[in-house]
């Protein structure tokens, strides 16, 4: 009876600690992650509570109609238009709002809009961000990658 006890607790002490190994690993957003378009990469941060995240790459990174480096060039700001796409903040007010999952502004350079997002960790190298105007939400899956 007590080698049966022991070994049952044996693999219980080892599924917690691979679940646990799991959860910290998939609730971890920190890293480089390329967009769903596989256009551009956007490093995520911690940030005082919350997360950060900037662009840290462009598949395109030169504007083909000008032959300079990207830039903002939709901000509604006339004075951030000429901002790099590099080094461009995405998330703004980015707290934590559940397990795995933050919630505050995304900006959407496509676009120059500031929606309200929610992020979540759907796994250890699957980001799902998410994006919303009034009632309608969209998004879309990052995958984490190496810089």
């Amino acid at each position: 009876m007590k080698l049966r006890f022991g070994l049952i607790a044996i693999i219980l002490v080892a599924m917690n600690a691979s679940w646990s190994a799991f959860a910290q690993e998939s609730g971890d957003p920190t890293g480089v992650w390329l967009t769903q378009a596989g256009d551009a990469k956007v490093q995520v941060s911690r940030c005082g509570s919350g997360i950060c995240g900037v662009v840290v790459w462009l598949r395109q990174p030169t504007d083909p109609n000008t032959g300079k480096p990207a830039v903002d060039d939709k901000n509604p700001n006339p004075a951030l238009r000429r901002r790099p796409m590099i080094g461009l903040p995405l998330f703004s007010e980015m707290r934590p709002s559940g397990v795995s999952r933050w919630a505050g502004r995304i900006y959407n350079a496509d676009d120059g809009g500031t929606y309200d997002s929610d992020i979540a960790m759907t796994g250890p190298n699957n980001l799902r961000v998410n994006g919303c105007v009034g009632g309608l939400c969209g998004g879309e899956n990052w995958t984490r990658t190496k810089r």
